[in-house]
């Protein structure tokens, strides 16, 4: 399947306790670096997958960002239409995980992403409109999201990302003149703050950790179990969850979605990495 994502990509800093985590203290444990960002990780999962992806983004983070595009095109994603921002642009993420994986915080500069303007997106709009299926997420600005919504015209999943960027997607439908799109993924917290949106959504995806995963769909809600796991750390789970419920496809039942969608989940909360190259070997 062709898929267009559109989002972010940074450097993620990742640093983890080796013991239970000390608010307002130095704690030891290890720091890694990697590549991230919400869209760039979609976009490598669903490469992973077999899928082909063509990623829409403006790398930013100086020195960072060639050596961050040169590492999509290493995993299969296609850049040819990306930009690389100039000096002063950032794209990193800083998550603090505590001793068991699990995400005590973290801190977003993402403002390389704003340059991913309605009329950046126009000017690449048929490219976008030729995937089977595409994807978006909240770190875009409104004003995009809300083009996306009114100009896809291929199935549109957008990603909620967080509380804070949840409240783009509630405004990207009050611009919008079509006010539907295919499917919206976000977690509980995040869900409470869309539950009030004025949109026609066929599906809604809400991803509940350890308690697995709840859709709606038609007035009608789904319930999911999670998948059997040892969690090493849940940054880049929502992503994973998001990437199989789209490579699924559109056409996909409820049933199917949620189970691709909790498989690369699986993978993706068992890996010390945001992505797992683990995805590349499920049959889904």
């Amino acid at each position: 399947m062709r898929i267009c994502v559109i989002g972010g990509a940074n450097v993620d800093i990742t640093a983890r306790s080796v013991a239970a985590f000390r608010l307002g203290d130095s704690n030891p444990g290890r720091v890694d670096v990697s590549w991230g960002g919400v869209g760039r990780n979609i976009a490598h999962n669903l490469a992973l997958l077999g899928n082909q992806v063509e990623f829409l983004t403006i790398f930013g983070g100086g020195l960072f960002a060639p050596v961050i595009e040169a590492a999509c095109r290493d995993a299969g994603i296609d850049t040819t239409h990306c930009e690389i921002a100039g000096e002063g642009t950032n794209s990193f993420f800083v998550a603090i995980d505590n001793a068991d994986g699990e995400l005590i915080g973290g801190v977003a500069d993402m403002n390389a992403t704003e340059g991913v303007t309605p009329e950046w997106l126009a000017e690449r709009i048929d490219l976008i409109n030729s995937a089977n299926a595409i994807v978006a997420e909240a770190n875009l600005c409104a004003d995009s999201l809300a083009y996306l919504i009114d100009h896809a015209e291929m199935p549109l999943y957008l990603d909620a990302v967080s509380v804070a960027k949840s409240a783009r997607i509630k405004e990207a439908v009050a611009l919008s003149k079509k006010k539907s799109f295919f499917a919206l993924k976000c977690n509980a917290i995040e869900y409470q703050a869309l539950e009030s949106i004025e949109a026609s959504i066929k599906r809604r995806y809400i991803s509940r950790g350890a308690e697995g995963l709840k859709v709606e769909s038609e007035g009608k809600v789904y319930e999911f179990a999670a998948l059997p796991c040892i969690v090493r750390s849940t940054t880049g789970g929502g992503d994973a969850l998001l990437s199989g419920i789209v490579h699924a496809g559109p056409d996909a039942s409820i049933e199917e979605s949620a189970r691709a969608g909790l498989l690369c989940a699986r993978c993706a909360v068992e890996s010390p990495y945001a992505v797992s190259e683990q995805l590349k070997y499920l049959s889904i």
